[in-house]
Formats: C-alpha cells, sequence, structure tokens
C-alpha cells in the first residue's frame, strides 16, 4: 500500500497541468505587464522636444544627428519645437538653444 503511495505513475500529472496554467498566468502577466508600465513611465518635461515613447524616441533623435548632421538635425528640431529643444544623442539627453 505504501510502495502504491509513493508510484509516481499512480498520479495523472497531465490532467493537473491544464487546469493549473491558466491560473497561474494570469497573475504572471498581470505583474509583469503593470512592471513595464512603471519601467517606462516618464515624468513630462516642461522643455520641448521629441517624446521617449519607450525608447523609440531616443533612437529616432540618435539616427536623425547621425543621419542629417549636427547642423541640419539642430535647424529641423528648432523649426519643429523652437529655440530650446531636448533630444537624445548617444543615449544621453542633451539640450540645443539657439537663436
Amino acid at each position: 500500500m505504501v510502495l502504491e503511495t509513493l508510484n509516481p505513475m499512480h498520479y495523472n500529472i497531465t490532467s493537473l497541468v491544464p487546469d493549473t496554467m491558466p491560473v497561474a498566468t494570469v497573475p504572471i502577466l498581470i505583474l509583469m505587464c503593470f512592471l513595464f508600465l512603471i519601467w517606462n513611465h516618464e515624468e513630462t518635461s516642461s522643455i520641448p522636444g521629441p517624446g521617449y515613447c519607450m525608447g523609440i524616441g531616443p533612437l529616432i533623435s540618435h539616427g536623425r544627428f547621425l543621419w542629417m548632421g549636427i547642423g541640419k538635425a539642430c535647424n529641423y528640431y528648432n523649426k519643429m519645437y523652437g529655440e530650446f529643444v531636448r533630444v537624445w544623442i548617444s543615449g544621453e539627453e542633451t539640450f540645443i538653444i539657439s537663436k
């Protein structure tokens, strides 16, 4: 009787997995979404410039400086946002001041 209880073939483990899988994944997915929102939360800046948008803004800003060059990219951002602009160059927040 003791050996029968300890026998792993006695329990049907495959019937337990589909029942517990949705119950376990829903809270984990909710927690991951919540942590993702907290990680990407950014306080709004009073300085105009392209948005952060989950890291896409800095990539576009840096790409524009590489593609257009510093002078043309600065003129582009000054026309778009004014004479005091916040952009990202090499992943660092950079301010462009011109008149």
